[in-house]
C-alpha cells in the first residue's frame, strides 16, 4: 500500500492586529485538521498577525506578543498533526517574515522568507530582513519544502529546497487580487513545478485589508503541471487535501476543481468583500 500524507488548509480571512482572534481561527482549523486525521494543518503567510500589517509588525510589543501567541498555540496543538502558520520572527536585532512548524508542543522548525517584495502595494524591504536560503522541514514521512509568496515567484528558493530534499512544496500566500491574478499565478507555480518535478500545493488567504483585496482560489499542481485540486474563489474554505506516494514520489490525491466566476463577477466580489470586511474589521456599522 502506497504512504499517504493528509494535509488540512484553511484558506481563511485574518485580521490585521487581532492576535487572539486569528489565533482561534487556527485552532479551530487545527482541530479539523486533528477530527480527520491530517498530518499537517497549513495556514497561509503571516495569519497570525494579518496581512498586511505594515508599519506595525515593526513594533517590538506586537511582534513579540505575536511570536508568544505562536508558541501558545504550539503548546495547545502539541497532540495531534504538526501546525503550519505564518508570523513575524525576531532574531539579533533583524525581522523576518517566517513560517513557523509547529508540533509535539513547541517550534520545531522556522522558514524565513527570502524575497522581499517592494513593489505596488508591498514595501517589505522596508519592514523586514530577508532570509537565507534554506531547506526542507520534516513532517512525519516527508520532508516538504515551504517558498514563502514571493519566494515561489522566483527560481532559486524552490530550486534550493528541491536540491536540499524536499518532496513536495507547499507555498503559503498572502497574495492580493487584480484582474487575471489567477492566470499569473498558475503560470509562476507551473514552473516551479516544472523546474523542481515537485508538486506544489498553492495556500492563498481571502478577505480584505483597506486597498488589498484577498482572493483565496488555492490550488494543486502534480509534476508536469496537471491540476489536482482547486479550491473556490472569495470564500473562505478548510479542505483536507491527501498525497499519495508511490515509485515516482509524491502526487496530489485528484480532488474537487472549483469553478471560478468570470473577471466581471469577480470585480464585483472584489467591491463587495472589500467594503464588507472595511465595516466589520474597523468596527463601523452603518455608512453615510
Amino acid at each position: 500500500m502506497a504512504d499517504r500524507f493528509r494535509i488540512t488548509l484553511g484558506q481563511l480571512n485574518p485580521t490585521v492586529g487581532d492576535l487572539d482572534g486569528n489565533a482561534d481561527l487556527a485552532r479551530q482549523t487545527w482541530e479539523k485538521g486533528k477530527a480527520e486525521d491530517a498530518d499537517l494543518v497549513a495556514l497561509p503567510e503571516m495569519f497570525i498577525t494579518g496581512y498586511n500589517a505594515q508599519d506595525l509588525v515593526l513594533k517590538p510589543a506586537f511582534h513579540a506578543a505575536a511570536q508568544a501567541k505562536i508558541e501558545g498555540l504550539a503548546q495547545e496543538c502539541a497532540q495531534g498533526p504538526a501546525l503550519a502558520i505564518g508570523g513575524p520572527f525576531a532574531e539579533d536585532g533583524k525581522l523576518y517574515n517566517a513560517y513557523f512548524i509547529c508540533r509535539g508542543g513547541r517550534v520545531v522548525s522556522r522558514v524565513l522568507k527570502h524575497n522581499l517584495p517592494n513593489e505596488t502595494v508591498f514595501d517589505e524591504v522596508r519592514v523586514f530582513d530577508a532570509g537565507p536560503l534554506g531547506g526542507p522541514y520534516s513532517v512525519g514521512n516527508s520532508r516538504v519544502g515551504s517558498p514563502i509568496c514571493e519566494d515561489a515567484w522566483h527560481s532559486e528558493v524552490a530550486e534550493t529546497l528541491a536540491e536540499t530534499g524536499a518532496e513536495f512544496l507547499l507555498v503559503p500566500n498572502g497574495s492580493p487580487y487584480y484582474r487575471n491574478k489567477l492566470e499569473t499565478r498558475m503560470n509562476h507555480m507551473v514552473a516551479r513545478v516544472v523546474e523542481t518535478g515537485l508538486p506544489l500545493i498553492y495556500l492563498n488567504m481571502i478577505g480584505g485589508q483597506d486597498d488589498q483585496i484577498f482572493d483565496g482560489g488555492s490550488f494543486g499542481l502534480n509534476p508536469g503541471g496537471k491540476l489536482a485540486f482547486q479550491l473556490p474563489a472569495f470564500d473562505p474554505e478548510i479542505a483536507h487535501v491527501d498525497l499519495e506516494r508511490g515509485n515516482d514520489g509524491w502526487r496530489i490525491v485528484d480532488g474537487p476543481k472549483a469553478v471560478h466566476p468570470d473577471a466581471w463577477e469577480q470585480d464585483y466580489r472584489v467591491m463587495v468583500m472589500s467594503l464588507r470586511d472595511y465595516m466589520r474589521k474597523t468596527g463601523f456599522t452603518k455608512g453615510l
